[in-house]
């Protein structure tokens, strides 16, 4: 069914309105892939944050002018699917990873950075990890150490708890016997001459 004037203002304010939020856009030509796999790719991207639909070219034209991916107007040629996205990676992610299982899905160009990007350049930009895949990686650094010392600890309390020696008071009994002589020589030493007094008269 033809879309009508009306219609067409409202998919070009649509997709502009996601074109000012992006960070990315990759264009694919999707010819000849079955509808099922079609929503499998379109699930893929809604849980990926992105923003994908299949769109005359004349429209996502009219969209793109006057903002960062208007460069991209002369790759829109053929049956062409918009791959949206604000995150820098999802987009490139998405059209990539489905790609290596439908190869009727044919990356033709994409944009980011204000940079036009060949299949090559979506790629590169796919094989980056993403926000979500630094943060975890980032998060197992940082609870590394704190893992080894845990199990230090735990080892430690289970060395004591099997058969650690415990706390001996000998070294405080024998300080106490050593004391005693000491105490008692002077009292010896002073007790002679009082001895002897009454003999030597």
């Amino acid at each position: 069914m033809p879309l009508n004037v009306e219609d067409k203002k409202a998919i070009v304010a649509d997709v502009g309105a996601q074109l000012a939020a992006a960070q990315t856009v990759v264009l694919a030509e999707y010819r000849g892939i079955p509808v099922e796999q079609l929503t499998k790719l379109r699930a893929s991207a809604r849980d990926q944050g992105v923003y994908l639909r299949v769109l005359k070219n004349t429209l996502a034209r009219r969209a793109a002018q006057g903002t960062q991916f208007e460069p991209l107007a002369d790759s829109m040629v053929g049956p062409l699917i918009y791959g949206i996205s604000v995150d820098p990676i999802a987009s490139a992610k998405v059209m990539q990873n489905f790609s290596k299982t439908q190869e009727n899905l044919v990356i033709k160009a994409g944009l980011y950075n204000g940079k036009l990007l060949d299949l090559n350049g979506v790629k590169a930009l796919a094989a980056i990890p993403s926000r979500n895949e630094l943060l975890s990686q980032l998060l197992g650094v940082m609870l590394a150490p704190v893992s080894a010392m845990a199990r230090v600890l735990g080892a430690v309390a289970a060395q004591k708890a099997e058969g650690a020696p415990a706390p001996q008071a000998a070294p405080v009994e024998v300080a106490a016997v050593e004391a005693t002589p000491e105490v008692a020589e002077p009292v010896a030493a002073s007790t002679e001459p009082n001895v002897e007094t009454p003999a030597a008269e």
